[in-house]
């Protein structure tokens, strides 16, 4: 990493803790061997253990069986396998509706959209302005025909949690599954699919200072899911493809390293950096103020464009995101922040800070003194800021 950079886009990627990396080198070197079954050699059934083994631990952090536990490539495989998956498994069944958010992650708005124009029918069910799922008008949308909802655990981009529990409960009263992008809310929320009425959850690795590229799909027992990508028969013949064995091992010893007392720290930086931010003119927090992700800050400025914040802050030493278009390939602002009331001014002017591990108090006063100094310097410049 460049020297001297505060890397405050935890949510994008984060560093490989050392010590994952530790865990991982033996399946890399010494045991490289495809994972065999019961009567492979000896070398093949040490990877098939450590496979298992790792199944077994990323499992229990969601509370459920290993076999309900499918590794794939990451947290987009998972999201598309669900969604497709079902509607392979039901849509001439029990019927071809689906209901999701205009907030959700990419993996989930672009697999619905291509279910869509295979003629499914999709629906959008109405957020607050903080971007908590209306229940009212989700129950008026799952009707008969409905085999899935979608919701995500938490929003990538400002942090909100949705009550997964009430949307669980609903969804199941009317005889639809429910599949939840957990991506950013697994290692830093409790989830509990024992106790919460979810059929199929997202989760990934790349985002808990685990290895990229690796991630995996919780299916509960008995859920209809057809095979949605053809090869072998591996992952009980739901995924195929050589498992990566280095890399799902990592994603065990990943989520084993946090703690309850690094998700409080996170919280105190999160919430450092947001009061601070909110001393600046013309600032406003996106997202729930209280049920969002311990790691999560999202505050968008008028008068100024994210896309500029996000270079300026670049060449004084950090790494943030933003919800602007000119990092997408979309003419539009952020989804996110449009999807949830808010308008193009405010989704163009929003800035995402993720913490993790590596972050410290002192990032976040620099970052603070940085930023204030830069949009003071924008506005200045900025016909809209002499309004």
């Amino acid at each position: 990493m460049r020297e001297g950079l505060v890397y405050l886009d935890n949510a994008a990627a984060t560093r490989v803790d050392e010590r994952v990396i530790q865990a991982m080198l033996p399946y890399m070197t010494d045991r490289y061997a495809v994972a065999t079954s019961q009567f492979g050699y000896s070398l093949g059934l040490e990877s098939k253990e450590a496979l298992e083994e790792a199944r077994s631990r990323v499992a229990g952090h969601l509370g459920a069986q290993a076999e309900e536990l499918v590794f794939t490539s990451g947290d987009t495989e998972s999201s598309n396998m669900a969604i497709k998956g079902v509607a392979l498994a039901l849509g001439q069944k029990k019927g071809r509706h689906l209901v999701t958010s205009a907030i959700e992650d990419f993996a989930v708005l672009h697999s619905m959209r291509a279910l869509e124009r295979d003629g499914f029918q999709i629906d959008q069910v109405r957020l607050d302005e903080n971007g908590r799922v209306d229940l009212d008008h989700l129950a008026s949308l799952v009707g008969p025909e409905t085999i899935l909802v979608s919701i995500q655990a938490a929003n990538q981009e400002i942090g909100t949690l949705q009550d997964l529990e009430a949307i669980g409960t609903l969804t199941h009263e009317r005889g639809a599954l429910l599949h939840s992008d957990a991506t950013h809310a697994f290692g830093r929320i409790p989830l509990d699919v024992s106790r919460v009425p979810i059929d199929l959850v997202t989760v990934s690795s790349h985002v808990l200072h685990g290895p990229r590229g690796v991630g995996g799909l919780y299916i509960r027992k008995g859920t209809p899911v057809v095979k949605w990508m053809d090869g072998g028969y591996q992952e009980n013949n739901l995924r195929g493809g050589t498992e990566d064995i280095a890399g799902v091992v990592g994603f065990a010893e990943a989520l084993a390293l946090i703690t309850p007392e690094e998700n409080d720290r996170l919280r105190m930086l999160r919430d450092r950096l947001t009061a601070l931010l909110l001393e600046i003119p013309q600032s406003r927090v996106n997202g729930h103020p209280v049920l969002r992700t311990p790691h999560n800050a999202n505050v968008s400025f008028r008068f100024v464009e994210g896309e500029s914040v996000l270079l300026h802050l670049d060449m004084r030493g950090f790494a943030v995101s933003t919800g602007s278009a000119c990092f997408s390939r979309s003419l539009e602002g952020s989804h996110v922040i449009l999807g949830i009331g808010g308008d193009h001014e405010r989704a163009h002017g929003s800035i995402r800070f993720t913490f993790g591990r590596y972050n410290t108090d002192e990032d976040v006063d620099r970052v603070a003194q940085a930023l204030a100094d830069v949009i003071e310097r924008l506005r200045v410049i900025s016909p809209l800021g002499k309004e």
